[in-house]
């Protein structure tokens, strides 16, 4: 069992328990995951492909993007610490008729379970949340088979993220719940490459998500001073 299998922060679990009905409102406080959800999906699917592939969802939250991945022919097992966001993602799932696996837990103790069992796992807007990120990608590369792909989505710590993420966001147009982010929990692609490889895993591309809180338009660029998609590999 790893150290930091009990890696979460109980203030962020709260956080998220609070968006039992948001989840899956378009218009709500988590509109901002919704709008960029389709560019995480292309850039899954581009990078590594999605079809017939078993993937893990790590803080899947309300399994917006495991859906997703469900519906373009994974075998997906969502997992998150949120109970509430987690009954709101298997009751969504149970509507539309997807089969989703969900469990509550963290990926350190599944990686203890069953690795080496995924040949994918995307972890999205967690690293930011969690008290250490590093542990979640030593417990991704326990998790992945010999050459399986992980994908991450994180914040950039600079002032661009800290204007667009927080303050516009949160604070001017209300379309992320207010402490949703803490600016000193902001990564560095420097900083997430550098446990990358220390867990053994390699950078395969690091491309920015540019994100319009204004307009609610998303799409990948060059540029990482806000949001960013990391692709590693397991050798």
């Amino acid at each position: 069992m790893l150290a930091d299998a009990e890696n979460t922060d109980p203030d962020q679990i709260v956080h998220f328990d609070q968006h039992a009905l948001d989840w899956w409102d378009r218009q709500g406080p988590l509109k901002a995951l919704h709008d960029i959800n389709p560019v995480r999906l292309q850039y899954i699917q581009r990078r590594s492909g999605i079809s017939g592939k078993s993937i893990l969802d790590v803080g899947c939250g309300g399994g917006l993007l495991s859906e997703s991945l469900a519906l373009t022919g994974g075998q997906v097992m969502g997992i998150d610490m949120s109970a509430t966001a987690l009954q709101a993602a298997q009751e969504h799932a149970d509507a539309i008729g997807v089969d989703i696996t969900y469990r509550q837990m963290t990926a350190e103790i599944l990686s203890a379970e069953t690795p080496g069992a995924f040949d994918m796992i995307t972890c999205m807007e967690l690293l930011e949340h969690v008290p250490h990120p590093d542990s979640v990608l030593n417990a991704c590369q326990m998790l992945l088979k010999p050459g399986g792909h992980v994908f991450l989505a994180t914040v950039n710590r600079t002032w661009t993220a800290y204007a667009l993420v927080i303050l516009a966001a949160e604070y001017l147009l209300k379309i992320v719940r207010q402490g949703t982010h803490a600016y000193r929990n902001f990564i560095r692609p420097a900083e997430l490459a550098q446990w990358a490889l220390a867990a053994g895993l390699k950078v395969r591309n690091l491309s920015g998500v540019l994100y319009n809180p204004f307009n609610g338009q998303a799409r990948l660029t060059a540029l990482t001073k806000m949001n960013y998609l990391m692709h590693l590999q397991k050798p």
